[in-house]
């Protein structure tokens, strides 16, 4: 018998070995992993080391010394080393390669110079990968020819096409790999260019995800080959072996090429490398859909000449190392945090994940200004957005401080233009800076509604009207103090004023602010300020919500909630938010505030019907700790930002694939278990966020001007309510705030080590990195279950994977089903075989009260210390529907509000033509959505 023979035939080791691997085991911890060639995560069996030794011996010596001493106690020797080896190399636990197993048993047979069963045991290794190799065998197709790279032509290779699909379909139910080979066969033709054989079979995939979402995954997996090809060979890897065999190589090839093309900072060269690869988790490449990794190529992974170098693995492994260049021990964080976010719990923002580790490493998501009023400032300020845009930051601006149309210059002794101008300029310079290509520059204006321009600020999106007054490029929103909401709910008059004569209101608010209002009022009565103008409240109101309504701007957000429970109200005041509605963070003429944004996924927290808690300590303790390293690492294209992030250290923890969650938990979006649901995963999300930034505090100290903050008081968000309270009349604030946990140790640990951060918590959109983690966007309801999404990566049909699940159960998933899902635009409401239950979870955003939005979001307010972007849908807006819930939601206490987005603006494209009403197509992934996350 030949070794190849005998490795393969020989059965179980002796019961002696057996015993012995069983204790092998125990040596080992529990968290031990393997990964196989396939990529498969597999637990560690010690009792496969003492088979495939044992194979081995008994190949040279032969069947009969099965049960001998010497065979025992050599097999016994050297699986010691094997597993002191890799204990060594995985004290903590880890994954380990498959190969790199069998590496450590030729090492150990050679060093117990047991030579000639080594040699047995490199043949048998020898022998199982040709065997791989004879599973792609060639197999030419009859007619058709390929054109190689260098011009010659080739017969098609059938075999490698049904080999890479069904590698690709490995795992996967309801997909058929075989139609997927025919069917991308049909539309090639004769002399195609040898790359574009693959995307043929992407593209085919691609188009049955509409039947089955599974195939979402198998053109996941078919791109992954792709740009396995793409990475290696800019790489110089080895092109015949599995994407799992290359990754531990690729992450040091990248480095060095990256570092040696000034596409990566040099500091990354000085981690260790090879460790560091071998910690890289092939397996979790699985986890992408088509739309998120699609999303990674097109935008994410670092290239050069347009060839992609990374691997999604290595892209997560360098963005873990750029976060972890200035902790004590790098690699040991790099590989936590690389963990995180490999695992799909957690997703840092876009810019981080777009700079992480290069030589500009912008990570910062918003930056808000205060737009001064002088010829200087304004166009320092217009400046300042550029650069900042430049690397990938999106903007907020406060341009209330300028004064309006028809003030007095006094410098040219002339009359003011007023703010619409200058917003103008703002709109192209936001189109002209285009951060590199990546994304759309984005920025938002806010004015507060006393300015005398309100009315023409109003009007800045509508297509009508002079176009040199119009910025159709750009977002709008209205800051609106309480005061307002009271004159108009009484039917009182409003005065506008320019805030060169009344430049203290900017930064007031609460009771002071009425105060000195309604003295500015009676001067204005008497004459003494000339320029103001007097409106009725209730007709402004109105105003506000039908221009709302007909372009989606300005978006309303409430002044005095986001000051009066404001952490940092004591250095300062929060004079608008940011380009997503999130950020409440104070901002000057000599400070740009900065955020620092990331996201959890809450749907990966939910297992076995309720909310993981241990498992989201863990993740939003690693999570903080990274967001707090941005502020130190980050690049910072202007000083007022530099200074302003030192001082005050603001991150922003949101959270993602709220949709998602309730699915898992039975919930319909719309019902009180939501609203319940809301409430308890904010207060556990709050309570691990703030009590890991006091712990950051132990360690590292708290932020410069901690002293005299609300932390420093001991009020928490929570708090902070009686505060709005104070400054409400009765009954204007009606805001639940019960409390689950004990409270108590977190207030002590802030009291003892004050807090590293002035700010924790912001729940931002999540447009992109929740289509990278493949959840539901944000706070958002489902948009529909069935639709074209379309972003800068292109089209891409989208269907409710939850939704599909839930009618295979029910027998109900048939092609019949996906084209009444098409001709009803998503929505299952109008398909009487569907069971009321289901409709009643899969009710889309439309299909839904908006109040319970605002409901679900007061909740999750009172913990907050920041925002969140809060979009609301309504099917058939009215005055009247509108009026309610924007009172809703100051009622409740929100701080802002995002779009309004109605029925009549969005849809549903229609991925193939079928008997239905003319295809309309889905706005809902705005660009500037992008901007924060």
């Amino acid at each position: 018998m030949d070794t190849a023979s005998a490795l393969s035939s020989v059965g179980a080791p002796p019961q002696s070995s057996s015993q012995h691997s069983s204790q092998l085991s125990s040596q080992l911890s529990s968290k031990l992993r393997v990964i196989k060639r396939n990529g498969q995560l597999v637990d560690f069996d010690a009792s496969k080391i003492s088979v495939a030794i044992t194979k081995a011996f008994l190949a040279v010596e032969g069947e009969q010394a099965a049960g001998s001493a010497r065979i025992h106690d050599s097999v016994k020797r050297v699986c010691d080393r094997v597993v002191s080896a890799l204990n060594r190399r995985l004290q903590a636990g880890g994954n380990v390669h498959i190969e790199d197993i069998q590496d450590q048993v030729e090492l150990a047979l050679m060093r117990a110079e047991e030579h000639k069963v080594a040699r047995a045991y490199v043949l048998y290794r020898e022998a199982h990968a040709q065997e791989r190799a004879r599973l792609a065998p060639v197999e030419e197709h009859p007619h058709l020819k390929v054109t190689l790279t260098d011009g010659q032509n080739t017969p098609l290779d059938l075999g490698m096409m049904k080999y890479q699909v069904e590698q690709a379909c490995a795992g996967l139910e309801d997909v058929a790999p075989d139609s997927i080979v025919d069917d991308a066969v049909r539309n090639l033709y004769d002399g195609i260019p040898e790359k574009d054989v693959l995307n043929a079979l992407i593209m085919t995939a691609r188009g049955r995800i509409e039947q089955e979402p599974n195939y979402s995954e198998v053109t996941a997996r078919l791109l992954l080959e792709q740009l396995r090809l793409e990475a290696g060979r800019a790489l110089d890897l080895p092109l015949n072996q599995p994407l799992a065999d290359i990754y531990p190589q690729a992450l040091s090839a990248f480095i060095s090429l990256g570092i040696e093309n000034d596409l990566l900072d040099s500091q990354l060269g000085a981690f260790d490398l090879d460790r560091l690869g071998a910690e890289l988790k092939p397996e979790q490449d699985l986890q992408f859909s088509f739309l998120g990794l699609q999303t990674l190529y097109d935008r994410y992974f670092i290239h050069l000449n347009d060839t992609r170098l990374e691997l999604p693995q290595v892209f997560f492994m360098r963005v873990a190392m750029g976060l972890a260049l200035r902790e004590d021990n790098p690699n040991e964080r790099a590989i936590e945090f690389y963990r995180l976010l490999s695992s799909f719990d957690y997703m840092a923002s876009t810019p981080t994940l777009f700079n992480s580790g290069t030589l500009h490493s912008q990570l910062s998501s918003c930056y808000l200004t205060t737009v001064p009023d002088d010829l200087g400032g304004i166009y320092g300020a217009i400046k300042d957005n550029a650069l900042l845009s430049k690397w990938a930051g999106g903007l907020g601006n406060d341009w209330t401080p300028v004064r309006s149309l028809g003030a007095h210059i006094k410098g040219t002794n002339g009359r003011s233009q007023g703010v619409v101008p200058f917003l103008k300029v703002v709109n192209d310079t936001a189109v002209a800076v285009n951060q590199g290509g990546k994304r759309k520059g984005a920025v938002c204006a806010y004015l507060e509604s006393w300015h005398l321009d309100i009315e023409e600020f109003l009007e800045l999106r509508k297509n009508t009207g002079d176009e040199r007054r119009r910025t159709h490029d750009m977002n709008t929103a209205n800051w609106v103090p309480d005061l307002l909401i009271e004159r108009m709910r009484e039917d009182k008059d409003w005065t506008l004023f320019s805030p060169s004569d009344v430049a203290d209101l900017h930064d007031l608010y609460g009771n002071e602010f009425r105060t000195r209002y309604e003295e500015y009022e009676a001067m204005a009565e008497r004459g003494e300020i000339k320029l103001s103008k007097k409106i009725s409240a209730k007709q402004l109101w109105r105003k506000m919500l039908t221009v709302l309504f007909e372009t989606g701007h300005p978006w309303i957000t409430f002044k005095d909630p986001c000051n009066l429970r404001s952490p940092q109200q004591h250095r300062g005041v929060v004079h608008s938010s940011n380009l997503c509605t999130e950020i409440t963070l104070n901002t000057s003429a000599d400070e740009i505030a900065v955020c620092n944004l990331g996201s959890i996924n809450l749907a990966a927290h939910i297992h076995n019907g309720e909310l993981d808690v241990q498992r989201l300590e863990q993740t939003v303790t690693t999570a903080v700790r990274m967001l707090d390293n941005v502020i130190d690492i980050n690049y910072y294209a202007v000083p007022q930002a530099r200074d302003s992030n030192a001082r005050h250290r603001p991150v922003g923890l949101g959270i993602m694939g709220f949709q998602d969650a309730l699915y898992r938990l039975g919930h319909a979006y719309a019902s009180p278990e939501a609203v319940e649901f809301a409430d308890l995963a904010m207060e556990q999300v709050s309570y691990f966020a703030l009590r890991t930034s006091a712990l950051l505090a132990k360690e590292r100290g708290a932020y410069e001007s901690y002293e005299g903050s609300l932390w420093h008081q001991g009020i928490l968000p929570i708090d902070s309510l009686n505060n709005l309270k104070a400054a409400r009349r009765d009954g204007d604030l009606s805001v639940n705030t019960d409390t689950r946990l004990d409270w108590a140790p977190v207030r002590d640990l802030i009291r003892e080590h004050g807090i590293r951060n002035s700010n924790v918590m912001a729940i931002a959109p999540t447009a992109t990195i929740s289509n990278i983690v493949g959840v539901s966007q944000s706070i958002e309801p489902a948009y529909q279950n069935l639709f074209v999404k379309s972003n800068l990566s292109g089209e891409f049909t989208v269907i409710n994977p939850s939704l599909v699940a839930d009618l295979k159960a029910e027998g109900l998933w048939d092609n019949v089903m996906v084209n009444d899902l098409k001709y009803f635009d998503g929505s299952v409401q109008q398909i009487d075989c569907i069971p009321d239950r289901i409709k009643a979870r899969y009710a889309t955003a439309f299909e839904m009260d908006a109040r319970w939005l605002v409901e679900a979001a007061a909740r999750r307010q009172k913990w907050l210390d920041q925002a969140q972007s809060l979009n609301l849908y309504m099917a058939e807006p009215s005055g009247r529907k509108l009026d309610e819930l924007y009172q809703l939601a100051w009622e409740r206490g929100l701080k802002t509000t995002y779009y309004l987005r109605s029925l009549g603006a969005t849809g549903a494209e229609k991925a193939t033509p079928v008997a239905a009403p003319a295809p309309k197509v889905c706005s809902i992934d705005e660009p500037d959505c992008e901007a924060c996350q």
